[in-house]
């Protein structure tokens, strides 16, 4: 090391700054990710920020899916209100 460089007021830590977003690893498949390779190419954006912006979108979703058997007995409680 030369004796130039002086580390006295140096800071242990990231050289960037978080941005508010973490580094993962995932697993997709290969065509998922081609297919959003190909829109991202298309709309002139990043692929990863496609599959950011699908993630983000169905989270703020409703989470209050609605199956075939719920909506059956919604039905029949507001008929049975009705009549």
């Amino acid at each position: 090391m030369r004796k130039e460089y002086d580390f006295s007021k140096g800071k242990r830590g990231p050289v960037a700054k978080n941005t508010g977003k973490t580094r993962i690893t995932m697993y997709l498949d290969d065509d998922i990710i081609a297919a959003f390779r190909e829109k991202g190419d298309e709309l002139g954006r990043g692929y990863q920020t496609l599959i950011n912006d699908a993630l983000r979108e169905i989270l703020s979703k409703n989470d209050s899916v609605m199956d075939a058997k719920t909506l059956r007995r919604i039905i029949r409680e507001e008929l049975k209100k009705a009549g």
